[in-house]
């Protein structure tokens, strides 16, 4: 690998602290028209249900993630679901393409990230059988869970830490997806239309969990 004199792309937030990612962070979201909530661990099941509320409820497709039951948001979905007559569908690998059809009918599509860019307020999903790439791109509105330990600067420091996972596993996750906010375009006479092709409103939950 070549060793170059000038190295502009890792002085970007250089040095910067976790809190201080996080601040670009959510600036940056604002100009991607996503809204961001910050929470901590013992608050999240309340911040939860009001990113729920606020993007209308009726239906939830997620993925199937330990992050779920370890951050108790498994216990947040039941609860939807029978006290708020939320519908409620984990990825299941079992039923095939029928996750695609729950999905297209979806309101609210859940991940978590698996990492953050705090230079352009996208999150990076890793796919595989159990955590289903349509689950962010298919429902009418997505919500993002992102464990500020997750943030990194930019794209170098996402792309390094993807490198190293492939070396360490011998593979790369199935697909890679890096999201931020809503869909946009202004193909059309330069007129901003948002959720074009995808999503048409996405919401972030930031958890402080350091």
């Amino acid at each position: 690998m070549p060793e170059w004199s000038k190295r502009p792309q890792y002085e970007v937030f250089k040095g910067f602290s976790q809190d201080e990612l996080m601040e670009q962070f959510t600036q940056h979201c604002k100009n991607i028209h996503t809204s961001v909530k910050v929470t901590k661990k013992e608050d999240l099941q309340t911040t939860f249900h009001e990113a729920i509320t606020e993007l209308g409820g009726k239906s939830i497709v997620h993925w199937n993630d330990d992050r779920f039951v370890n951050y108790g948001l498994s216990a947040a979905l039941d609860k939807e679901q029978n006290e708020n007559d939320v519908h409620v569908h984990c990825w299941d690998p079992a039923i095939g393409e029928e996750n695609l059809k729950i999905a297209e009918q979806a309101n609210i599509g859940i991940t978590f990230a698996d990492i953050s860019l705090a230079e352009s307020g996208t999150v990076v999903l890793f796919s595989n059988a159990d955590k289903g790439r349509s689950v962010s791109l298919l429902p009418r509105t997505y919500l993002a869970i992102i464990p500020k330990s997750t943030l990194v600067p930019r794209m170098t420091q996402a792309t390094e830490r993807i490198h190293e996972m492939a070396a360490a596993q011998g593979r790369m996750p199935s697909c890679i997806n890096f999201i931020s906010g809503p869909s946009n375009s202004a193909d059309i006479e330069l007129r901003l239309v948002v959720g074009v092709h995808g999503p048409v409103q996405a919401t972030y939950i930031v958890i402080e969990d350091e």
